[in-house]
């Protein structure tokens, strides 16, 4: 049995990107294989990834087992052909540079992720069956004490403005990481409620799955 309470945890929002590196090839391997030539990224690098896979664009993840013109997508596991079709996976990965951290976090909502199913039954029998369809849309909203001097209010309301997708990253307390691909958007102005802090709201619309990883 294990368990951990989230106390000490952090989160960040990445505040700038290197130079997007063209991938030529993906691998139908666990984990992909990437190649690209002088790709210049080193292990533990973390990229936002454009593929021909939808289920692998927009997602986030990290580089392992860098080598000249290939590199590992750490937890990224696209053996099943008929989900990744091979040679259909190239595109371009943009490298994470700056990470700003997300401090003051009063309370952290998740809402959705829930499995949908469809419902129905044949003519002879007499109890209905249901099968899992989509999972409905997943976000994180994060109230922060407001305080416009903290360096992660511009980046934010930039990539609010922006309407494109970001990385971002929860560091727990145990050395595990939780990589998220997101939309980002804060509300304009504080909450004020009488001897209650001033806070905003951060909401993390998730464009793309999780990726998850141990310490």
């Amino acid at each position: 049995m294990s368990f951990q309470l989230p106390n000490g945890s952090t989160f960040e929002v990445a505040s700038a990107y290197d130079a997007a590196v063209t991938i030529t090839a993906i691998s139908n391997a666990n984990p992909a294989v990437v190649t690209a030539a002088a790709h210049g990224l080193s292990n533990g690098d973390v990229v936002l990834i454009t593929s021909g896979w939808s289920k692998l664009n927009g997602r986030i993840a990290r580089v392992a087992n860098s080598l000249t013109g290939t590199f590992a997508l750490e937890g990224i596991d696209t053996t099943d052909t008929s989900k990744y079709p091979a040679g259909s996976g190239v595109g371009s990965v943009k490298p994470v540079s700056t990470w700003v951290q997300v401090p003051q976090i009063t309370e952290v909502a998740t809402s959705g992720g829930e499995q949908q199913f469809a419902t129905f039954g044949f003519l002879e029998e007499d109890d209905d069956r249901q099968i899992p369809t989509t999972k409905s849309p997943s976000s994180m909203t994060l109230t922060v004490a407001d305080d416009p001097t903290k360096a992660f209010v511009a980046v934010v309301e930039k990539a609010d403005e922006g309407r494109s997708i970001e990385a971002s990253r929860l560091h727990l307390v145990n050395g595990s990481s939780i990589l998220y691909s997101t939309y980002l958007s804060i509300t304009q102005t504080p909450t004020l409620s009488r001897n209650n802090i001033m806070t905003r709201a951060i909401t993390l619309s998730l464009a793309g799955r999780t990726t998850r990883y141990s310490a």
